[in-house]
């Protein structure tokens, strides 16, 4: 069987093109890894129709572009795929390996407007309790997870990464480290300090000594716990939890942001608490809250959609309501 890990072999010209974003622009290993996996994608398309990938025209690329799109890959994963081959082409046009750009007439999908998938504020607090009853796999680090990432509004990516010595001394917040390297700082609530006070002396009994990352968060062996073991724990509690919803982790991510939007914080201060590279990404959060008043609207006003004498069933509220936050 294939190592997972093992990277795609590729044209040379294509592996000096990596070896550009590597060492001049200084693009990070992850981001390295998604170009890598999307233009070795197209390499291949490329060598089934029988032509070098370096040379391949406007309807080559238009064509891969359907092909992915008909395997039923996310609209995001398309559009990534086509960045990734602008940049290739540019590379190649800035130097002279060939004289057009064959994407710059081919569009990216059009992204569909939904609502990002989050728990309101009663279900959140539900959720972040379940590691206190569910008593499955490591119930201190689960809920200090859970927490961590949801007050934090933190990445996957993220949440493994971060090790001890970023976390502030007081536990109220930690330097974190974003995409394309970028560093920014953010506050944990008092219930995630409480939880991370309550994990981090058992994590310090099971720490392995090779672990020199010094993670904040171990899997059972003591190691540095894993993108896909965050979302392999996420996905225990998110059965156990009864919501209707398709959880993931960046579902945390979403609440976090959802919560602070709609207690009235400044959508640039949400966007920089979520290293945000544009305020438009920031912002479909505030459709969230306009969601929430519609709803309010269709229960509460006698002209709204509630029939007459219907009890109200709404979700739970969000930041600000008369429950608050845990």
């Amino acid at each position: 069987m294939a190592n997972k890990r093992e990277k795609p072999p590729l044209p040379s010209v294509m592996e000096r093109y990596l070896a550009y974003l590597a060492s001049v622009r200084g693009m990070a290993a992850r981001t390295l890894d998604a170009y890598r996996l999307d233009i070795a994608r197209f390499a291949g398309y490329c060598q089934k129709q029988g032509i070098a990938a370096e040379r391949a025209t406007r309807q080559e690329v238009q064509r891969f572009m359907v092909d992915i799109s008909a395997e039923d890959k996310a609209v995001v994963t398309v559009n990534r795929a086509l960045a990734s081959l602008r940049g290739f082409y540019r590379w190649l046009v800035r130097f002279g390996y060939r004289k057009d750009n064959p994407t710059e007439l081919v569009s990216s999908l059009k992204i569909p407007k939904t609502l990002p998938v989050f728990l309101w504020v009663e279900e959140m607090a539900a959720f972040a309790a379940l590691p206190d009853h569910a008593r499955i796999l490591w119930p201190l680090r689960d809920k200090a997870l859970l927490l961590i990432m949801y007050s934090g509004g933190l990445r996957i990516s993220e949440v493994v990464t971060l090790t001890v010595g970023r976390v502030a001394e007081d536990l109220s917040g930690a330097r974190i480290i974003g995409k394309g390297d970028k560093e920014r700082y953010v506050f944990f609530s008092g219930e995630a300090v409480q939880a991370l006070k309550a994990y981090l002396p058992v994590r310090q009994e099971r720490l392995r000594q090779e672990n020199l990352g010094d993670r904040l968060f171990l899997n059972q062996k003591g190691k540095g716990v894993s993108v896909s073991g965050v979302r392999w724990i996420i996905h225990q509690y998110a059965q156990r939890s009864g919501l209707q919803k398709r959880l993931h982790p960046h579902a945390l991510r979403h609440s976090f942001a959802a919560h602070l939007v709609n207690a009235g914080c400044d959508v640039r201060v949400v966007q920089a608490l979520l290293g945000h590279e544009s305020i438009a990404t920031t912002q479909r959060y505030t459709h969230v809250n306009m969601e929430r008043l519609k709803a309010v609207y269709a229960q509460a006003h006698p002209h709204g959609s509630k029939k007459s004498g219907e009890a109200s069933n709404m979700p739970g509220t969000l930041v600000g309501g008369n429950r608050g936050t845990r």
